[in-house]
């Protein structure tokens, strides 16, 4: 099971209605909706902000 990272329910993997890939890991959706708000912004839904991360990928 995935956790989908817009609305936060589970996922099987096996049966998602859509699944995004991004910086080489793949996110599964419970429906198309939350796919296209989570490819429009992506690290809104992943927790992490264009700089939050230092430069060796460490949150502060």
């Amino acid at each position: 099971m995935s956790r989908d990272p817009v609305c936060g329910m589970d996922v099987n993997e096996k049966k998602a209605a859509a699944k995004s890939e991004y910086k080489g890991k793949t996110y599964y959706f419970c429906a198309q909706g939350c796919k296209a708000a989570f490819d429009k912004e992506p690290e809104k839904y992943l927790g992490t902000k264009p700089g939050d991360l230092h430069e060796h990928g460490q949150k502060h």
